[in-house]
């Protein structure tokens, strides 16, 4: 009975309850819409990384990453590439050879992170072919090809077919330098990477840096699933003990941040959205309190308790916070939906996004348990405000609220 008039008094007055329930909702749809859209960036940015390079899993010689020595290459390498390939859950894996040293052209030169790759086994893991905008990924039949980014080759003042030389250390400290031909010139959305990074075959680069036949620096392996990380990270430390295993979370603490700090953002975005509606939902309530001052008198004179009466303005204050809520749940939801599949275009800001190696298309995600985490968050701002309302409408004396006109 107590939840019956509790729903009609809602009605009563129309007009302020739609503008109340609307504005509820209208705060409630934008809260979350900023969140699917802050989620999106942050997990293309992380997916991103781990297709563009990182993959999800990385093993190396475990004094490799500290020293940053050639000569810590994991043996008969190409042995363990095909073991890990073949490995329940994983998708690809590519071996690398990785130093460090200077390229240079006729008129300019610059230091770099060379890279030597088995394209085959690269394209499988980072199909960095899809970002070559001029020439080829490594075409066939061809010795001493090099593959450079679209902004270091205007550093260098260089074009397809030019060639370069790469100046580095072998394994016994001595100077070598080899001469590559630009077959391949690539662009991708991380500008900080692309004017440092350059891509050779690792058959071409050994033999200069004098390692052994079947040895690598790195081996990168790329899961079909996300869900596959643990179960497969905790194989390659079982099958290879002798090697250092790492997880992207490791690899890119900055990527770990990003995710395992969103929940705590959500919470704090949330907290101060809902604050907001709190007060004007404290506002409208407290406002219908006072306009019933002798309703509310005359019930208490009839019989009502004041228990009752409290619990009244508590359902009528709750019903309306949970709608609204409800409905922004709803509506957020849809967008989410709608623009998750189309995106949002940001390509006005493309030179600021692509410093930091994000995409300029956005979609706008969020998790099914993040709505219910939401939904628990209106439910309690609701209980929250109340209170005081029924707080006022408890203090009443119904002898005084009586004579109230």
């Amino acid at each position: 009975m107590l939840a019956r008039i509790a729903w009609r008094n809602i009605w009563r007055n129309r007009v302020r309850s739609l503008i109340l329930l609307s504005s509820i909702t209208l705060g409630v749809w934008a809260g979350i819409f900023m969140l699917s859209f802050s989620w999106g960036m942050s997990i293309q940015y992380v997916n991103m990384a781990i297709k563009g390079q990182i993959s999800h899993i990385q093993l190396h010689h475990p004094e490799f990453k500290a020293e940053k020595k050639i000569d810590f290459a994991i043996p008969q390498a190409s042995v363990v590439v095909d073991r890990i390939i073949e490995m329940e859950g994983v998708q690809a894996a590519s071996g690398r050879t990785i130093t460090s040293g200077m390229i240079s052209s006729p008129v300019a030169g610059a230091p770099a992170s060379i890279l030597g790759v088995n394209p085959e086994q690269e394209l499988a893991v980072t199909m960095m072919n899809d970002n070559v905008v001029e020439g080829d990924y490594f075409p066939a039949g061809r010795k001493n090809q090099i593959l450079i980014s679209e902004k270091l080759a205007n550093k260098l003042k260089v074009k397809l077919n030019h060639k370069i030389v790469l100046t580095l250390q072998d394994v016994d400290g001595n100077i070598t330098a080899g001469a590559f031909r630009i077959t391949g010139i690539y662009k991708t959305r991380n500008s900080t990477t692309d004017e440092l990074n350059v891509f050779v075959k690792s058959s071409d680069l050994s033999p200069l840096l004098g390692l052994n036949e079947g040895e690598l620096h790195e081996i990168a392996v790329l899961l079909k699933e996300h869900v596959e990380l643990a179960p497969v990270y905790y194989q390659l430390k079982s099958d290879f003990p002798t090697l250092l295993v790492e997880d992207w979370r490791t690899l890119a603490p900055e990527l770990r941040l990003v995710v395992d700090s969103f929940k705590q953002n959500m919470y704090i975005f949330m907290s101060i959205i809902l604050l907001a509606l709190t007060f004007g939902i404290i506002n409208t309530m407290l406002m219908a309190v006072l306009e019933r001052v002798h309703e509310l008198g005359v019930l208490m004179a009839i019989g009502m308790n004041k228990l009752s009466v409290f619990l009244m303005i508590m359902l009528e204050t709750v019903y309306l916070a949970v709608i609204g809520g409800i409905c922004g749940l709803i509506l957020s939801y849809f967008t989410i939906q709608l623009l998750g599949k189309t995106g949002i275009d940001l390509s006005a800001f493309s030179r600021g996004l692509e410093s930091y190696g994000m995409n300029t298309l956005v979609y706008p995600a969020l998790q099914n348990n993040q709505y219910l985490e939401i939904f628990i968050m209106i439910f309690v701002a609701a209980l929250l405000s109340a209170i005081y309302p029924a707080y006022k409408a408890l203090k009443l004396n119904p002898v005084q609220a009586i004579r109230k006109i």
